[in-house]
């Protein structure tokens, strides 16, 4: 097999890369090594960015979006059983941000690939990537029980943190920056309508906790948890119990509950890779860099990837030029490093420290403070969660 650009994994970012080289005339393959049925239902974010929502909308693929997606026009702050509105709109010059769940954006996409193409290959394991610093890069993959070669111009890895695109970097040529947090998130699934009409971001003493929703009536939660927990050390009555607790404010407000459906466990980390490209093999997404899902970056910045590939291929494609193709690790990092810090200082600002003291539980309620009480600090936070624009 032959293509121009050969794309390791069918998530959101490999699928997404495809379209937008599609409707631009670029032909590609992409590698899926999972079934088609798992890759539509693996749970991830739902937080879109209105980047995200152009990139998606350019591709086509926001016809579900746009009818059944939820637009928010802030976030509220709980700390101190208070709580805090910040309204995005007003505070960045109009910008919001769209619920819409990644398993919806995957089967959106997905419909789309197969009616429309290019090909997409589900149960293709990728085994390796060879020669990616030739002119003609080689993906080798277990297809249909027999191995198979893949020849490309390009080679992009969007499979993932332990995918096998990153690992053909030789190891000379590539920095790893890391760090864990000293906690994790227990994620739950609730077959009940959302107790608020945003989400909500609260600061407990006990922990931290964060309401959200797949759709009007799916809700989705997360509770600050110690590493190592299992979803079975939490019955569903201590889950919303302690819900309760850290959500609480002085005021009329009321968590409702229902049948959980749904439970994982989620480490908290930042994970970056430098740099994104190695010849002709490039990375995207989670292959690239992690984030701790509290500013609800990671599938953003995916699509921020390859909204810049997509643009470095057609421009390729059309003037000759790889000008923005040489510059994509440079391009991506700008805006990854950024959403690491911003991640970063919203974990660090939410999250109960557990070799923290007073002096750490006083600092995180002057930062809030601060957001809640400056139109400045509150437009920073405002900036950031709604999306920087790309460094084109």
């Amino acid at each position: 097999m032959r293509t121009t650009v050969g794309i390791i994994g069918g998530g959101p970012a490999g699928l997404l890369l495809a379209r937008l080289l599609h409707r631009a005339g670029l032909d590609c393959v992409v590698l899926e090594s999972r079934t088609r049925e798992y890759v539509e239902h693996r749970q991830r974010a739902g937080m879109l960015e209105q980047g995200t929502v152009d990139a998606l909308r350019a591709a086509g693929a926001a016809d579900r979006l746009d009818t059944e997606g939820l637009v928010h026009h802030g976030i509220e702050l709980r700390f101190d059983r208070e709580r805090h509105h910040l309204d995005f709109p007003t505070l960045t010059g109009g910008r919001t941000v769209t619920i819409y769940a990644q398993t919806e954006i995957v089967k959106d996409l997905v419909e789309l690939q197969l009616a429309e193409g290019p090909p997409l290959l589900f149960e293709a394991e990728a085994l390796a990537v060879e020669r990616p610093d030739s002119a003609s890069p080689v993906v080798r993959f277990r297809h249909e029980g027999r191995e198979q070669t893949l020849v490309c111009a390009w080679v992009v890895g969007c499979d993932g943190s332990h995918g096998i695109a990153r690992e053909a970097f030789p190891a000379g040529a590539v920095r790893t920056y890391g760090h864990d947090h000293p906690y994790s998130w227990l994620g739950v699934l609730a077959q009940v309508p959302p107790s608020c009409a945003e989400l909500i971001y609260a600061r407990h003493e006990r922990g931290f906790a964060l309401h959200s929703m797949r759709s009007p009536l799916v809700s989705r939660l997360y509770l600050q948890v110690p590493n190592g927990t299992r979803g079975e050390d939490w019955p569903d009555d201590r889950i919303w119990d302690e819900l309760a607790a850290r959500f609480a404010i002085d005021g009329d407000w009321t968590l409702r509950r229902g049948p959980i459906t749904a439970k994982a466990v989620t480490p908290m980390r930042s994970h970056v890779h430098e740099p994104m490209r190695h010849g002709r093999l490039l990375l995207a997404g989670d292959a690239a860099h992690v984030v701790p899902p509290t500013g609800a970056k990671g599938l953003n910045l995916a699509v921020s990837d390859v909204r810049i590939l997509a643009r470095a291929f057609t421009e390729l494609h059309t003037t000759g030029s790889s000008r923005t193709l040489d510059r994509y690790s440079e391009l991506s990092l700008q805006r990854v490093w950024q959403a690491i810090r911003f991640s970063y200082d919203m974990t660090r600002m939410l999250h109960a420290q557990p070799d923290g003291d007073a002096f750490d539980h006083r600092m995180q309620l002057a930062r809030l403070r601060r957001i809640t009480a400056s139109r400045h600090a509150a437009a920073e936070l405002a900036a950031n969660y709604t999306g920087l624009p790309l460094p084109l």
